[in-house]
């Protein structure tokens, strides 16, 4: 079930009334109403994806369980060594499967059966996004980091809870369980702020991404029929075209969890005004680069010992980030050029004496073009056409037929006014927004100023917004 459609608008209605009638009657009650209508939503997509998250959950509450009575080291390794040989084998096999066999054939020459090259496997939608919130609970009960839940029904929503089910936050349990444990206090101040928030998602998603995506798509489908500065233009809006996307899809899952009293973790904080890669990092895609910073990067030794070791552990890290987003060559190049650019800007910057203001200045605009850069490796589809877009940029500095996507006979394209009026706006709320969530920066106006923006962005939302299609998040497909 998609955020941006209205049979989710119908769904989620029903689900926030039988929820708090239920929460009234019976704590557990409205636990359970809220894991029913998780199943509901992710099963809309598949209902045979549903055995693969119960598997998942199941596995993970038996496991934690023996984890914390058991104080033998080798018993308890073994336990965290099955759970970890059932989640990423669930996820090995229906997501990269055909990629290592692929590679396997194309390395080698070795024929293979035909029967396991031609496997048609479908992704389940999120199976990335929730099998890192379910070992990160085996791992830190491992570590002795928390305690397990003694309720299933608990353990089960945790994982299920479908505002961030399919593209996150990625949680972890020590946040997130404890609040599904309390007994649930509908708070008015708390619901309005999350459906403000899922207005400014909305607006992020159907405004921007989607009728960015009108400009990217073409692009990118046939860059050689519109030349180097055309993919130039169209790669920079693919930046903000994922960025709305995504942190439109996080907005949305944060403000619906604040509908239901269930706060989520900030995903992203104004990415690209980053003067730093290092800060980058720090303020995209938050939930899952602290995941791979205490989960792989820390017990890989992190920044201890020599730098050869350091530089080991960050070029891992982002490799295997990037496979973590698909099963293409094309990511792994994308996380280690991610993590090439974070060890040289280590070893630039240690000896660079310029001032403070210059430093920013200069460290942005070399994080904000270098960070464009690499969205060509992850927007593109293989490494052939890798190849062909940098040969289009360097070779033929044309257009090409990109003008027509942005005027139709003289006149501007739908997307062209969301560029030349909407899109500059947006880029001054993010600048304003650097050190404020959208709940600050409109408290700092008064009622009738902010009912006007309300009101505003939901005009502008049915004007411009992509209302028919109802385009998937890009997200879905990790």
């Amino acid at each position: 079930m998609l955020f941006n459609t209205s049979v989710f608008f119908v769904f989620l209605l029903i689900t926030f009334a039988t929820y708090w009638k239920a929460t009234t009657l019976n704590a557990k009650a409205g636990k359970l109403i809220l894991l029913v209508a998780s199943y509901i939503f992710y099963g809309w997509w598949d209902w045979r994806f549903l055995i693969l998250i119960v598997i998942s959950s199941l596995t993970d509450f038996i496991i934690g369980q023996y984890l914390f009575r058991n104080t033998k080291k080798t018993t308890r390794k073994l336990l965290l060594s099955a759970s970890l040989v059932v989640n990423i084998g669930i996820l090995f096999f229906f997501k990269y499967f055909n990629f290592f066999i692929d590679s396997f054939h194309t390395l080698t020459r070795i024929d293979i059966n035909k029967s396991w090259s031609t496997l048609n496997i479908i992704l389940p939608v999120g199976i990335s996004f929730y099998t890192f919130q379910t070992l990160s609970y085996t791992i830190d009960i491992y570590r002795n980091k928390i305690k397990p839940t003694r309720s299933i029904l608990t353990f089960f929503t945790f994982v299920a809870f479908f505002p961030q089910l399919v593209a996150g936050p990625i949680e972890r349990a020590a946040r997130l369980i404890p609040q599904f444990e309390k007994r649930p206090l509908f708070k008015y101040d708390q619901a309005t702020s999350g459906l403000k928030l899922m207005l400014w998602g909305f607006f992020k998603k159907m405004v921007i991404a989607d009728q960015l995506a009108n400009i990217v798509d073409p692009v990118y489908a046939q860059p050689d029929q519109f030349g180097g500065w055309a993919i130039v233009f169209a790669t920079f809006l693919f930046g903000y075209q994922i960025y709305c996307d995504f942190s439109g899809y996080s907005d949305i899952a944060i403000g619906t969890a604040r509908l239901f009293g269930i706060e989520l973790m900030t995903n992203f904080k104004t990415p690209y005004l980053a003067a730093s890669f290092r800060e980058f990092w720090h303020r995209w895609h938050i939930s899952l680069s602290t995941w791979f910073r205490d989960y792989v990067y820390i017990p890989l030794g992190g920044n201890r010992g020599s730098s050869f070791f350091w530089i080991r552990n960050i070029f891992i890290t982002f490799v295997v980030s990037g496979l973590w987003h698909g099963a293409n060559v094309t990511f792994l190049i994308w996380g280690a050029f991610h993590g090439i650019l974070l060890i040289a800007e280590h070893f630039i910057t240690s000896r660079n004496k310029n001032s403070k203001k210059l430093k920013q200045l200069s460290g942005w605009a070399i994080t904000f073009i270098l960070v464009n850069v690499s969205w060509i490796f992850f927007r593109a589809e293989s490494w052939q056409h890798i190849s062909i877009l940098f040969t289009d940029i360097f070779r033929n500095p044309e257009l090409g037929d990109f003008v027509s996507l942005l005027f139709n006979s003289g006149n501007f394209t739908n997307v062209g006014r969301i560029l030349f009026f909407i899109f500059p706006v947006f880029l001054l709320v993010e600048y304003l927004m650097k050190e404020k969530s959208f709940d600050e920066l409109l408290s700092g106006l008064s009622r009738p100023v902010q009912w006007s923006v309300f009101y505003i962005i939901i005009i502008v939302i049915l004007v411009f917004g992509v209302l028919n299609s109802a385009p998937q998040f890009i997200y879905f497909q990790f």
